[in-house]
């Protein structure tokens, strides 16, 4: 049997912590959107401070590793569907602009709502786009699917695939994966970033959890005309909270990716350390790419379980 595929951390980790100077992220900054634009990486994070409201920051880079931030939020709390938060953003630029789907969080629940810019700073509201229910994990696709838009999202326990026209109004929702009883994503599962297309499929980084409740990332290929047909599903995470920021924080035990960037020969994979801070690790193309080196005869035995 092959080695499990893992991810690598990046040594200077972790590489952004929270900020004694502004008070609205002085608790945790975790669960961010990472997004390439103009030559820049920008990170638009998920803030907690003085208040525990949540609130989205945005920190640029020119390398990936070091990262200012800016002094102010770029988007916090305003409609009543938010009260509590605005939380764990994922970015996908679609024909020209860039659509936040986020977990807004009141006393109705979580929503799971959506907002787009231009730029990643001034951001448009789009409103709640699956309504009456509680979910979350969204995350839109980087290209159509046969003419249609798509995104991942989570009803408990499972991870679930939609689509759309017009990117509101949302149809032909299904269960792509479920929690495997007995491995480390045995309870609850559900998306990470916008998947990576390749010429094998969709690479898709997802979290998970057992019964011990350490939530770790796993990773998946999905058929590229049908994302529902899953090629193939590593039985052992790619990453397991082991770094004492991982193991120990506002929430213990904890890795959880909301985005990636691709590089020429990598992927690079941001995650939240134990709800507290933000760390990046990597896997090159052709080590992902192993995922895909399947017999027709193995593809035959995988199952949406």
């Amino acid at each position: 049997m092959s080695k499990p595929l893992t991810l690598t951390r990046y040594p200077g980790n972790p590489v952004l912590v929270p900020s004694l100077v502004n008070e609205w992220e002085t608790d945790n900054v975790f669960n961010a959107a990472v997004v390439e634009h103009e030559g820049l990486i920008y990170m638009l994070y998920r803030a907690q401070g003085l208040d525990r409201i949540s609130r989205i920051g945005c920190a640029i880079s020119t390398d990936g590793y070091h990262f200012n931030r800016m002094q102010e939020p770029v988007f916090v709390p305003e409609e009543d569907y938010e009260a509590f938060g605005v939380e764990d953003p994922r970015i996908t630029k679609l024909d020209g602009w860039f659509y936040m789907i986020y977990t807004a969080y009141s006393s109705l629940g979580t929503r799971v709502s959506m907002a787009r810019s231009r730029n990643l700073i001034a951001w448009e509201r789009m409103g709640i786009i699956l309504p009456d229910e509680d979910n979350k994990d969204a995350v839109l696709f980087p290209e159509k699917i046969n003419g249609r838009y798509a995104m991942f999202h989570r009803r408990i326990p499972d991870m679930w695939l939609a689509y759309s026209d017009d990117l509101i109004h949302w149809t032909n929702h299904q269960i792509i994966m479920n929690p495997r009883p007995g491995l480390w994503d045995g309870v609850r599962i559900g998306a990470g970033g916008p998947p990576f297309r390749t010429d094998d499929g969709w690479l898709c980084f997802y979290h998970g959890f057992a019964e011990e409740r350490v939530y770790c990332l796993g990773l998946a290929l999905l058929d590229l005309e049908d994302p529902s047909k899953v090629l193939k599903r590593q039985d052992d995470p790619i990453l397991v909270p082991r770094a004492p920021w991982e193991v120990h924080g506002d929430v213990p035990n904890v890795v959880f990716t909301c985005g990636g960037v691709e590089t020429d020969d990598e992927y690079l994979i941001y995650y939240g350390g134990g709800d507290h801070v933000m760390a990046v690790a990597a896997i090159t193309k052709g080590e992902a790419m192993s995922l895909a080196s399947v017999s027709k005869a193995d593809v035959a035995e995988f199952t949406k379980g």
